[in-house]
């Protein structure tokens, strides 16, 4: 009886286990996909195209139409993720509008994720041993 008892317990304690690994994947490194920061020439690039339709006078708007859509799919391919949807739309409602084109989209992208990696980077301040023994 009492090996029974044991051998069941043991089956549930390797059950439990198997469960927890197969729900649990602590263990697990998952990889991450960093996305690199699009330069700043790029961006200062891909605005300026946006500056130029104004360069054609009366066709300029109609071009807006062509190059809106197109600067849209590559705000949103540049910078990824819910920034480069939403600011692939500000951006794609940006172009369409008339006299919105001064707005430099793709550098207020960059300078904002610019900025805010490096203040991460900045603000990271490792304790030593000489702090911990302080406090």
């Amino acid at each position: 009886m009492v090996q029974k008892l044991r051998h069941k317990k043991c089956a549930l304690k390797l059950h439990r286990l198997r469960m927890k690994k197969l729900f649990w994947k602590n263990d697990v490194a998952a990889p991450v996909i960093s996305q690199k920061n699009p330069s700043l020439a790029f961006c200062l690039l891909m605005d300026f195209l946006g500056y130029a339709t104004y360069a054609i006078p009366f066709f300029g708007e109609f071009l807006d139409l062509l190059w809106a859509p197109i600067s849209a799919l590559i705000f949103f391919k540049t910078f990824g993720g819910s920034r480069g949807f939403f600011g692939g739309v500000f951006n794609f409602v940006e172009e369409l509008m008339p006299g919105l084109d001064f707005i430099p989209t793709f550098t207020i992208t960059w300078a904002i994720q610019y900025f805010r990696r490096n203040k991460h980077v900045q603000n990271f301040q490792p304790l030593g041993r000489n702090y911990i023994q302080k406090v």
